[in-house]
């Protein structure tokens, strides 16, 4: 089964003044799925990344964080593939998503890296291969390609963090569906849902 995820990679950069920013909200979901089934991650010289592994309904899975910076990622991500080989389209890859809302996140299979550094890295240390999971997660766009870099590497106002939040949030939930009911189930569920209120 393709959809058989064995690793998921949390984009972000390293350090603490990146912690907290938009660019890192990859980052966030591998973290608190971490936190949900007690597995620690730990610093893996080899993988270049905070390494980990999770049993999901049965199925061990695979968790990393690559600590090397954004545009780096396939470093860490190929290591760890290679060493467990992993083919592409068994890995889903979450990260920030200025096409959507923050609030929002969708699950997609392959297209293009829209830009997206962390993306691109992988792609290309795939041989440019697109064709793995990616958990979009909305943090929307600041309207102008000229603030997009300070944008992304800036830390969301409470009101917004709280949006990203409940998207992290559900888009848990709907990872664990998709290993319990299928893909288009999580999918049919996650792409409905939008934390902001709707506009009267």
């Amino acid at each position: 089964m393709t959809e058989n995820i064995q690793l998921i990679v949390g984009l972000g950069n390293p350090g603490p003044e990146y912690e907290k920013t938009r660019h890192n909200a990859g980052q966030w979901f591998v973290e608190q799925l971490a936190r949900r089934y007690n597995a620690p991650l730990k610093a893996d010289p080899k993988f270049y990344g905070l390494s980990g592994k999770i049993v999901c309904q049965g199925r061990e899975i695979k968790l990393l964080i690559p600590t090397t910076f954004m545009n780096l990622s396939g470093k860490a991500t190929l290591a760890l593939a290679q060493f467990y080989k992993i083919p592409p389209e068994q890995i889903l890859v979450a990260h920030d998503e200025m096409a959507l809302p923050a609030g929002t996140a969708k699950i997609k299979l392959g297209g293009g890296h829209a830009g997206h550094n962390g993306l691109k890295d992988i792609a290309g240390k795939f041989g440019n291969n697109l064709n793995f999971y990616r958990l979009r997660l909305g943090i929307g766009h600041p309207g102008h390609k000229d603030k997009v870099t300070g944008y992304v590497l800036g830390k969301a106002p409470q009101a917004e963090q709280k949006l990203l939040d409940e998207a992290l949030d559900e888009s848990l939930r709907c990872f664990e569906l998709w290993l319990e009911q299928g893909l288009v189930k999580a999918q049919h569920r996650l792409h409905s849902f939008n934390a902001a209120p709707a506009q009267a």
